[in-house]
């Protein structure tokens, strides 16, 4: 991903929720974690209780710090009366989310079409 390129797509759907993508297939250097950070941070911000689906359909690898980004995600969404849902998450990526037991912290779901109905 060359400088000035977003980490993400941002789709906003008609019913106001932010369906948010991954444009990496890896997500594992510090520059590019913190920059989705503070994309996301920033998505959280725009407005009042925040709808945001984040979609794994693109990412092979996560690194640590990576989960770490999310966990602050969810927070700054919860602290904002928000709702955040994962989806579309490799079964090697969602191994370590039931390792780390962070499947428990987030509402994840096999798709993004599931994780969009009754948001």
């Amino acid at each position: 991903m060359t400088e000035g390129q977003s980490h993400l797509t941002i789709i906003e759907k008609a019913s106001g929720v932010r369906v948010v993508e991954f444009a990496d297939r890896k997500i594992l250097e510090e520059p590019a974690i913190t920059e989705i950070g503070d994309q996301m941070t920033k998505l959280v911000h725009e407005v009042p209780k925040p709808r945001i689906l984040l979609s794994f359909k693109n990412v092979e690898h996560l690194s640590s710090a990576a989960l770490g980004v999310l966990i602050t995600l969810n927070k700054h969404v919860a602290e904002h009366e928000g709702s955040l849902r994962l989806s579309d998450i490799a079964p090697p990526i969602f191994e370590v989310f039931k390792i780390t037991r962070l499947n428990k912290l987030f509402d994840i779901h096999d798709t993004a079409e599931q994780a969009l109905e009754g948001f």
